[in-house]
């Protein structure tokens, strides 16, 4: 894989293997993996609960290191990296949404945004002026001084994915974001996520139970004995 050429996708998991050891018991979650993810594309990952689903996203999110296989991020592998240069890599390229906001509560909602481009050394008033412009752009032009706990639950997610893109990643990994939503507003903050993957062309894997929204995304994958299957 040749970094640069136009068909390297931002994201590439191959022949991930991963095992656990629970006791004298050896479980393996992955077995072989492979996946790609490709700009401007969404991708719904369904599984079955303990299937490795949110395995699978922690090695693609370089949170976590598997037993064997390559992840390549924009065509360059990744496993002989340190620790340092895996942390730069999530901080410039990567984002994460979770089903849990975890915003600062502290903050008010423009803080928490301007928070992770002021850890990558941004001035601050170009801090203040992106995540301005992202909270706009996600209808929350508002509410930007307002605190988590002054937020609704879908106003505080569309924080949090303010948030996970306020860096300009190139992947951003979700693990169930509206799975503590009511059916409403999950659908609105999908909406605001398939609204950024149009605006941005971001490539994005979403972890979900949800079938109607991961009907509405570009591919839909499953994990079945470890590896990765196209649905559909």
């Amino acid at each position: 894989m040749e970094q640069g050429a136009e068909d390297v996708p931002v994201v590439y998991l191959h022949e991930i293997k991963r095992q656990y050891t629970q006791g004298t018991e050896t479980l393996t979650i992955l077995d072989g993996a492979k996946l790609a993810l490709w700009a401007g594309q969404s991708v719904a990952l369904v599984a079955p609960s303990g299937a490795g689903k949110s395995t699978l996203l922690h090695i693609a999110g370089l949170l976590e290191t598997p037993d064997d296989g390559e992840v390549y991020v924009g065509g360059a592998p990744t496993s002989q990296l340190s620790d340092i240069e895996r942390t730069m890599i999530r901080r410039s390229d990567i984002g994460f949404v979770y089903q849990s906001h975890r915003l600062l509560p502290e903050f008010t909602a423009l803080e928490n945004v301007m928070l992770p481009q002021m850890i990558q050394g941004l001035k601050r008033a170009e801090t203040v002026k992106r995540a301005t412009e992202i909270l706009a752009y996600l209808g929350l032009g508002e509410r930007i001084k307002h605190r988590p706990s002054e937020l609704s639950g879908g106003e505080q997610q569309r924080v949090a994915i303010a948030r996970a893109v306020a860096n300009a990643p190139r992947v951003l990994f979700a693990d169930e974001p509206t799975g503590n939503l009511d059916p409403h507003t999950a659908d609105h903050v999908f909406g605001a996520l398939m609204q950024l993957v149009a605006a941005t062309r971001v490539a994005m894997l979403i972890v979900t139970h949800n079938m109607e929204l991961a009907g509405r995304m570009d591919r839909r994958v499953s994990l079945a004995d470890g590896k990765v299957v196209e649905l559909d």
